[in-house]
């Protein structure tokens, strides 16, 4: 048996919280139809007994507050919703909880962006931690001490447990299922819930951002030059001249700033025009491919599944919409 505390964040999204209980409990379904024991005594935590959750448009009344709860064997901490800052802020109250339990072998499970309290704990100083795509400037600006992995949806590292965007916190429940009760079980929930299983990347799902919080000038206007020119053959020297910048200095300067070598962010722009040219144009793969300034299809084909872990046809098969 495994006593589970799904934590009642403040400004914590209903959903996650709602979708962990609902999935953990069923699977005590699934084992009693089989003729076993119940699993998972899942409870919903909280500071208080009822607590605001989304933005005020809902409240939760919680099971237990923490101050009841002197050990548990698995703490959820759910995604959180609005200003992280203040959401930080509005959660200090779980951290010492957090960090007890853990250091008596409780483990963490993170869904999405409820890393960024994990984080703000110290818990996750030194480990992997895997974010949503779109946080990942905002996470590392304020833990640079936390390993973000970029690729991977899910990173289990010493009893924690983090993933990546959205509801891919769904496939962070079936992983942490398949690992208290086998493969077998998980599989019967992925069946249950309709969620596909195994699925490791976010490469497909991601829009890339060029990391534009900085206040070098002439790094933001080469960037701004790059990305209105997907079409274009760019050549690093004459960027280097119109920004009147040396080679190696400009180089330094644009890795410091976007976390991208300048030729990688000249790929990276080049492959999300041809993302979106894929998902709504009926233009041929080698026609996108030259439009982009690629002479050689099989050279952008390994550049696009670089960052997207598909072919540009299977890229095609699963986001184009034909026009009605």
């Amino acid at each position: 048996m495994k006593h589970i505390s799904i934590l009642a964040l403040h400004d914590a999204t209903i959903n996650s919280i709602d979708s962990s209980y609902q999935m953990l409990s069923r699977v005590n379904d699934f084992l009693r139809y089989q003729g076993k024991q119940a699993f998972y005594t899942v409870e919903i935590v909280g500071l208080e007994n009822s607590v605001k959750l989304g933005r005020g448009l809902y409240r939760v009344t919680v099971d237990k507050t923490i101050h009841h709860v002197a050990k548990t064997d698995v703490a959820i901490i759910p995604l959180l919703c609005g200003d992280f800052a203040k959401a930080l802020q509005s959660n200090e109250g779980y951290a010492d909880w957090l960090i007890r339990q853990y250091n008596m072998g409780a483990e963490l499970v993170t869904l999405c962006v409820g890393s960024f309290f994990l984080a703000s704990t110290g818990l996750l100083n030194g480990r992997s931690c895997a974010v949503h795509w779109a946080a990942k400037n905002e996470f590392e600006s304020l833990f640079p001490q936390v390993s973000l992995i970029e690729d991977r949806i899910i990173t289990d590292e010493a009893g924690i447990y983090t993933c990546a965007g959205g509801y891919s916190y769904l496939n962070l429940l079936l992983y942490v299922i398949e690992k208290h009760l086998g493969r077998e079980i998980s599989i019967l929930a992925s069946k249950m819930f309709e969620i596909d299983i195994d699925r490791k990347s976010q490469n497909p799902f991601r829009i890339f951002m060029g990391q534009k919080r900085h206040e070098d000038k002439e790094i933001l206007s080469a960037q701004d030059f790059i990305e209105r020119n997907p079409t274009e053959l760019l050549n690093i020297e004459e960027i280097c001249t119109m920004v009147s910048l040396g080679r190696r200095t400009f180089e330094r300067r644009f890795k410091k700033c976007t976390g991208n070598s300048v030729a990688a962010y000249i790929q990276r722009v080049k492959v999300e025009f041809a993302k979106k040219q894929l998902e709504s144009t009926t233009d041929t793969i080698n026609e996108i491919v030259y439009n982009v300034g690629y002479d050689n299809i099989d050279a952008f084909r390994k550049v696009f599944k670089k960052y997207t872990d598909l072919t540009p046809l299977d890229y095609r098969r699963r986001y184009y919409t034909a026009p009605y």
